[in-house]
This record gives C-alpha cells, structure tokens and sequence, in this order.
C-alpha cells in the first residue's frame, strides 16, 4: 500500500511497515518533516502526543540526534491528546513517558510543554487545559466553528476501537463544542482528560500508530466494514480540512487484504 504525497484535505493516507520499529522510524520522519513544514509556514509547531506503548520508540528517537537535530525545537510546542487522572510521578501518564522518552533530553522550552494536569479534579483539569488551549491557540470567543489547527496529532488505537480518550461507551464522544472533557472510562475503570472530536478533526495532520496483532481485528472491522464501526471513535476521526495517516506494522495489518485498503 502507497501513501498519497500530495492528498487533499479530508484524505485518508494508508501504509504498512514491516515491524514496530520500522513504523518508528516513518513516524520520527513524519514528525521532523511536518515540523519543518509548520515553523517554516507559520513560525511554530504545535503537536498533540499520544500515550500507550507503541509511541514510546518514537520519542526514544526523537531524543537521538539524527533526528532531535533536525527539530527547531525553540519553535515547538508540546500538547497532549489525553491524559489518565494520576500523578504525572505515576509510570501509567503519558506526561511522564514522553519526559522519559524524549522532552528531558531536548533543548524545548520548558513554557513550551504543556501537560493535562491528571492529578487535579477532572472537571477542572480539563477546562483548565482548555482554557490553556485557548490562550496558546489565540482563540477566545467560544463559538461553534473556533476550532483550531493542530499542525499534527499523534493517536494510537485500542482493541476496542478507541483513541486518545473517547472511548465507544463513553459520553466524551458526544462532545461536539467543547475543546477538552473529562470522562469516566468504565472500560478501564478510571477518569480520563482528553481532546474531543471536533477538536482532532480540525487539525492539519492526524498521524495513527497502530502495531500489534492484537490490534488486527479492529483495522479490520474500521477499513473493510466502514459502515457497520461508525460507533467506533477512531474509524470517525476524518479531518475536515487536513489529512489522516494511519501508519500500521504487518501484525496489526494481518487480517486486513492489501487490496481492500485503500486511501480516500
């Protein structure tokens, strides 16, 4: 399966690797060249990281200096895509796994990380992160159709079809005004804070990372059956004005012929 170069908006980009650490790689470019693209276009980089394990080799990369040299990271900033209610000391944040990976190890801002604050209330932890948004954004009158760009977003997928935190059963998917909500995951019985929606799809660049042939069934299910997941969160994000790439290894691709998938 080839990737489209010059998709139009709305596109959904497709390809597969051979390994995770392949589809490390082909991320760690992506995000060195949509970087490039952002601060050269309009003077910075805003990018939403995801959690989970299989972006943890793509920050270990970013760190290295093959590739963190190649960043204006002065001109990056850092935002996340969901986070768990915890502390950010707790192994299980993705705050602490990109710390780890990758932030404590570049020169970025310190001002230019900002971070879901799991550890307060999640009601408040999520208007304050919007409110963050906000100010970061320069975009203050809450209307219906203020929904900014990010110049990318990286999401991950769950067996279940879930992505940053809007999961099939939960009331986060619903959101269609707010910019970031919490939200009680039954499934893995825990508050989460996360981006809505409306919110993924206006950005500029949705990047999925999916690996694992634990992950076989729901690729399936999203791209041969369309029409029958439209409950499920990750087959509806589909940015209005950019484009969405899902980058898959072979295992999480197993099931799914080569010849169905196709880009959009």
């Amino acid at each position: 399966m080839e990737t489209n170069e010059h998709a139009r908006p709305g596109a959904r980009e497709i390809q597969v690797v051979a390994t995770p650490e392949e589809l490390a790689y082909v991320a760690a470019e992506t995000v060195v060249l949509r970087a490039a693209d952002a601060i050269r276009d309009h003077g910075r980089f805003i990018v939403a990281l995801s959690g989970g394990s299989t972006p943890d080799s793509l920050f270990h990369l970013l760190a290295t200096s093959a590739f963190a040299s190649r960043i204006d990271w002065q001109h990056v900033h850092v935002c996340w895509g969901d986070e768990r209610c915890i502390s950010p000391r707790d192994a299980r944040s993705n705050y602490r796994m990109a710390c780890d990976a990758f932030l404590e190890r570049v020169p970025i801002p310190t001002a230019h990380v900002h971070r879901m604050r799991g550890e307060d209330a999640p009601q408040a932890a999520a208007a304050a992160y919007e409110a963050e948004l906000r100010e970061l954004f320069n975009v203050h009158a809450p209307h219906d159709d203020d929904f900014p760009a990010f110049d990318l977003i990286l999401l991950g997928l769950g067996a279940d079809g879930h992505t940053a935190s809007l999961f099939p059963d939960g009331t986060a998917l619903r959101e269609q005004r707010r910019w970031v909500v919490a939200d009680y995951a039954k499934s893995v019985s825990m508050w989460r804070i996360t981006l809505t929606l409306p919110l993924i799809n206006a950005s500029h660049h949705v990047l999925f990372l999916v690996a694992g042939a634990d992950k076989a069934e729901v690729v399936q299910q999203i791209f041969i059956a369309p029409t029958h997941t439209v409950l499920l969160p990750a087959a509806r994000v589909a940015p209005t004005r950019g484009v969405v790439r899902w980058i898959l290894d072979s295992a999480a691709a197993a099931t799914t012929p080569g010849s169905r998938i196709t880009s959009a």
